[in-house]
């Protein structure tokens, strides 16, 4: 679908099916239509790059035909936060911070952002270096946050007054939904166990306290876990019944059949073929579309990085 991008991390599809792609350290935004080369929107204003920060994670508004909105998770001077950007006739405008105040550091950023079935926007944070802000609900950094287009708490929250959807969570990077309303997301470990979970409002999901699965209570443990050799999950989506993972560090697509909150056998899809990955998104024609991630670390091949799309059946 393209090739040549300079550190991608994410992608979200418009209603014309055209997508939307950032990119981290020039904090562009691209548009990218089958068939034709990226369109080059520009430069977002006030994105500071560095290490694993910069622009991030995009969601394009559910009413978008009717409100041209779209959203984007980017660090500024001194922070990580969510902006909203009004993107019409080819280009952004009517730039404005809805949600500030998220830690930010070189690592740990989170950055994911997705639109539930809900119509609320969820927000993916890490803990930004600093272990204990995941167990403090007061902090943001270490959570899932759920709020309104304007970034307010979303009505419903487990927390009256707070973004806060669940906590205790290390770096977050991948979030999706089932048919049925189950929320699933990807978590990067430390040094031992890389994670998918089953997401519920106001949850503890155990960092820094627990690391994978150790059945302790009052913690929520994982639905599977991989060594971080074998993962450094990323983004997700779901499709034809199962979780699909952009694995970095694992080099790898993995496939997870869930059912009613529950996960079969992993199969490992992809495996060394394109290097890193960094995003898996599902394109309103069923394709998946996958975004490499080698030109920030790993080896990047000549035409690198990619964004690909493929068929679910030829990925099985």
């Amino acid at each position: 679908m393209a090739r040549d991008l300079d550190v991608p991390w994410s992608t979200a599809f418009l209603p014309d099916g055209s997508a939307l792609v950032t990119l981290r350290d020039r904090a562009h935004l691209l548009q990218v239509r089958d068939g034709r080369p990226p369109v080059d929107l520009g430069r977002v204003g006030g994105v500071v790059p560095g290490g694993e920060g910069g622009l991030l994670g995009v969601a394009v508004s559910p009413a978008f035909t009717s409100d041209h909105t779209v959203f984007l998770y980017t660090t500024a001077a001194q922070d990580n936060r969510v902006v909203r950007v009004t993107f019409e006739g080819g280009r952004t405008t009517s730039q404005r911070a809805i949600l500030t105040g998220i830690p930010k550091a070189r690592n740990h950023n989170g950055g994911r952002l997705a639109f539930g079935p809900d119509g609320y926007l969820y927000v993916t944070t890490g803990d930004a270096g600093r272990t204990q802000r995941a167990q403090d609900r007061s902090s943001l950094g270490g959570k899932i946050l759920r709020v309104t287009r304007d970034g307010k708490p979303a009505p419903g929250n487990p927390f009256p007054g707070s973004p806060v959807w669940s906590y205790g969570h290390r770096n977050v990077q991948g979030i999706a939904w089932a048919p049925d309303g189950t929320m699933y997301a990807s978590e990067f470990g430390q040094n031992t166990w890389d994670e998918l979970n089953r997401i519920e409002p106001g949850r503890d999901y155990g960092w820094p306290v627990v690391e994978g699965r150790v059945g302790r209570a009052g913690y929520v443990d994982p639905l599977l876990q991989w060594p971080t050799s074998d993962a450094s999950p990323s983004g997700i989506a779901w499709a034809d019944g199962a979780v699909w993972m952009a694995a970095l560090r694992g080099e790898s697509l993995w496939r997870i059949p869930v059912s009613g909150g529950r996960a079969g056998d992993p199969q490992r899809l992809l495996h060394g073929r394109y290097g890193r990955l960094r995003d898996a998104v599902l394109a309103p024609d069923g394709r998946l579309w996958v975004l490499t991630n080698n030109t920030a670390r790993g080896t990047p091949a000549a035409d690198d990085d990619k964004l690909l799309a493929f068929p679910l059946r030829d990925l099985g």
